[in-house]
């Protein structure tokens, strides 16, 4: 009797911390610490549900399987990919590659300009680029890409755009502490307006913030006009309210466009068996999304993002 009655209330333990959570998520709320800490890894809560539901079996707690059905049913529903999709039905006008990586605080900038060189991508945005990692990046790749926007910082305060086409300066977005820049890429005749993103963290204590970075990247993406490239580490996944209404501006997140919407970028040591995608490409509705990548580099926790996307004209 003893054994049941721990197997049932280890159960409901379980169950009640994954209740929070997935209310949290139903009633569109990013909630309180530890609650938007753990929206990163909602597909994980797969895990203590079912190990609730394989001790409340034994101890023949069957209100406790109904609740722990009642869970899985809910998680079923939340894990696919969020944010709208289909393709653009104007003719294609131009393809480019885009890349983004963190590279923590600068120590992953050689296997960055490594990657660069060998991929080639069109656009790089590279977040936690501080001095070094600037100079770095102008002196190593500064003939393929001659034009560039940086806001200049030390540690995670740093962040840098480059690209093969010629840029003009736009307002980027003022973040608390880590760089934003934005500008306007001539890509083939074609004006796409560029923002790279780097909000604050949901550090405890500090979710205010978190929540006003990305609600000043969900302000920038409801009034840019397209086309618009919106990427960088957003330190939220798709789990997080604040970062789908983002999305629910009409901009689609490009990796699940390629049917990559749930690979782990964060943290590179244990993905892509465990982690979040915290790390997008972002892109307005006249863009199609082809092949993506997910590149592991030396020194950094964050996995870089190369997708390939494609400007449509007018259907």
């Amino acid at each position: 009797m003893t054994r049941r009655r721990l197997g049932t209330w280890t159960a409901a333990l379980l169950f009640a911390a994954v209740s929070v959570i997935l209310g949290c998520r139903l009633a569109d709320t990013d909630g309180v610490t530890p609650v938007p800490q753990l929206l990163a890894f909602l597909p994980w809560l797969l895990v203590p549900t079912g190990a609730g539901l394989a001790l409340a079996l034994p101890a023949r707690w069957w209100p406790g399987t109904v609740w722990a059905a009642v869970l899985l049913g809910l998680l079923a529903w939340f894990i696919p990919p969020y944010g709208p999709g289909g393709e653009p039905d104007g003719r294609a006008l131009a393809s480019l590659r885009v890349l983004t990586s963190n590279v923590e605080f600068g120590r992953a900038t050689d296997a960055l300009v490594a990657a660069v060189r060998e991929q080639k991508p069109d656009l790089v945005f590279v977040e936690e680029c501080e001095y070094g990692c600037s100079a770095t990046l102008r002196r190593s790749l500064s003939e393929g890409y001659p034009y560039r926007r940086s806001v200049e910082g030390p540690g995670s305060a740093g962040s840098v755009v480059l690209s093969r086409f010629p840029l003009r300066p736009a307002p980027g977005i003022r973040g608390s502490t880590m760089g934003m820049p934005g500008a306007v890429a001539d890509v083939r005749g074609h004006a796409v307006r560029l923002q790279l993103a780097h909000p604050m963290p949901p550090l405890p204590g500090q979710l205010d913030l978190w929540r006003r970075e990305l609600g000043e990247l969900r302000d920038f993406a409801a009034t840019s006009r397209p086309p618009t490239v919106l990427a960088g580490d957003f330190n939220a996944s798709q789990d997080h309210a604040a970062f789908r209404a983002i999305l629910d501006t009409g901009l689609r997140d490009a990796a699940r466009l390629a049917g990559s919407g749930r690979t782990p970028t964060w943290p590179a040591r244990t993905a892509p068996v465990i982690g979040a995608q915290i790390d997008h490409v972002l892109v307005s509705a006249d863009f199609s999304a082809g092949d993506v990548r997910f590149l592991d580099l030396a020194g950094t926790d964050h996995r870089a993002l190369l997708v390939e996307i494609t400007l449509h004209g007018p259907a």
